[in-house]
């Protein structure tokens, strides 16, 4: 129920649900901590050089106002909700690694006095040494950003960014927090709103098991990375352990390899990623791009196929394209390049495309000629998208199989490769879409 255009009622709910059950979850895991004959610390040496300002205290405490608000700066309900339960995962994945990966803050903080003396004193009467990483502070400092820039602009905004940032300076100058209680906050923060997207539902809804081998293949060897990364953080320590952001990162690559497909890169409909998706996977999406531009540096620029259907690799973003169209199967990169019609059809990279996808970008393929030229793209032009122009040629009766489709591609553009699987899901595609009265695609 809306009153004055706001969920007010149903956010009134979700507060007093999930308000009661942040103190209860935390000064829980707190307890457990407190029990255990021994809690160790990851500090690094530098950090008792961290000055300690305790006036910072005011912006470290002032997170719980921005807290309460945030339920009521929501307009909508779908948006309301996605917050709560963005809250609510921040709260179960923090308490979850403060029981099975208890840490202690290792440093003894000043005598303070005065107001800020009487905050401290306030906080510590609940927040015990423990519950350290990652910092819960952190993970709901990234969910509320996110919640509140979105309703802000101009002037406001740039306040909002500026007492933020004084927010999480506090959590090490306040010595409330380690600096690894930081980056793993960020990460959790990060999770939080990519597991509850408010432009279609959750990357988990999409599970769907491959049947594909290669995928599995993938799967595997992404995970392979992973738990390399992961390894060699936990055995070296010290710097190495950022090694755990391509770990995390490597794992939900794999997972999208899995199970969950495009979900996991979450592109959206004008070609960006979302801003979380593009923080979780910055150490892929950045070996992925140099991979991409190592492979396609001695020929950067698309090849003309047919008709004016133009065949290449992702475009850079200050590239100034001629053609009207663009249509983009790279699922991992977002695109970035201004162009007058652009279409989205994401597929998974070096897995073979699905003939309901094939079928899609030969059908945006038809509909941007209709407007003039049109570049398909992929993160090297070589696959994805010669499997989307190959379906193209066919269901536009420019070939008249798949094997003739690839035969034409190959000849002005070499380098493609189509395997054996990729015919077979381009046939596969032709089929289905004949069997459904769509013989040709006007071109």
């Amino acid at each position: 129920m809306t009153e004055g255009g706001r969920p007010w009622r149903r956010a009134l709910l979700w507060l007093a649900l999930l308000g009661p059950f942040f103190f209860l979850s935390y000064g829980f895991a707190n307890a457990m901590a407190a029990r255990l004959p021994f809690v160790p610390s990851i500090v690094f040496d530098w950090e008792a050089r961290i000055p300690f300002q305790a006036w910072t205290i005011v912006p470290y405490w002032s997170i719980d106002l921005f807290y309460v608000a945030s339920f009521f700066v929501c307009t909508q309900r779908a948006e309301l909700d996605a917050h709560a339960r963005r809250l609510l995962t921040a709260q179960l994945l923090s308490v979850a690694c403060f029981l099975l990966w208890p840490l202690r803050f290792s440093l003894e903080r000043p005598d303070t006095g005065g107001v800020f003396g009487w905050l401290f004193d306030v906080l510590l009467g609940f927040d015990k040494p423990f519950n350290q990483a990652p910092s819960l502070h952190i993970v709901l400092l990234v969910v509320l950003w996110v919640r509140f820039q979105q309703h802000l602009h101009g002037l406001w905004r740039t306040a909002l960014h500026v007492w933020f940032a004084l927010i999480g300076l506090s959590v090490l100058t306040t010595w409330q927090h380690h600096f690894i209680d930081v980056p793993t906050g960020v990460a959790v923060g990060w999770l939080c709103v990519w597991l509850w997207p408010l432009q279609g539902s959750s990357p988990l809804r999409h599970w769907q098991w491959p049947r594909e081998p290669t995928r599995w293949r993938l799967a595997v060897l992404y995970l392979a990375g992973s738990a390399g990364c992961a390894a060699l953080a936990w055995a070296v320590g010290g710097w190495a352990m950022w090694l755990a952001w391509p770990a995390l990162s490597l794992l939900l690559v794999a997972l999208a390899y899995a199970g969950l497909g495009i979900a996991v890169f979450q592109k959206q409909e004008d070609g960006r990623l979302s801003m979380a998706a593009t923080w979780l996977l910055a150490p892929y999406l950045g070996a992925a791009w140099l991979n991409a531009r190592w492979w396609t540096r001695r020929a950067p620029q698309p090849q003309l196929v047919i008709d004016g259907v133009w065949l290449g690799r992702l475009p850079d973003a200050d590239a100034t394209l001629t053609v009207a169209t663009v249509v983009d199967v790279c699922a991992e990169l977002p695109f970035r390049t201004r162009v007058r019609h652009y279409r989205s059809v994401p597929m998974l990279d070096l897995a073979t495309p699905s003939p309901a996808a094939l079928r899609q970008a030969a059908d945006a393929i038809a509909h941007g000629r209709r407007r003039g030229e049109v570049l398909v793209c992929c993160a090297l032009g070589y696959s994805r998208s010669a499997a989307a122009v190959a379906t193209w040629l066919c269901r536009s009766g420019h070939t008249a199989s798949a094997d003739a489709a690839i035969t034409l591609l190959a000849q002005d553009c070499p380098r493609i490769v189509l395997h054996a699987r990729h015919r077979r899901a381009i046939e596969q595609a032709v089929r289905e879409g004949a069997a459904n009265g769509q013989t040709q695609v006007n071109a």
